[in-house]
């Protein structure tokens, strides 16, 4: 299960499917692309696993996808957006 890190606004600018959104808890700014965005708008709504998560990003349900999308949460943890919740 996965969730936007406590604290976390999202405030954010966006403009040609690019975004920056600043980190509410460390003062940095960050460039992202709108599936980035798109995955944090989802968990602000509440916590999801990475099956719902790829579902409601609509993305194919396939090994490569399911990698892109390990990534994109390992990325955003890394910078403080989002935690990984124990089971």
């Amino acid at each position: 299960m996965w969730c936007l890190t406590p604290g976390q606004l999202l405030t954010r600018r966006g403009w040609d499917g690019e975004y920056l959104v600043y980190n509410d808890l460390s003062g940095d700014t960050h460039l992202l692309g709108e599936l980035a965005v798109e995955l944090l708008l989802a968990l602000q709504q509440g916590e999801r696993d990475e099956r719902a998560l790829a579902a409601e990003l609509e993305l194919p349900d396939d090994p490569e996808q399911h990698a892109f999308l390990q990534d994109l949460l390992s990325e955003l943890a890394s910078i403080s957006l989002i935690d990984k919740l124990a089971c």
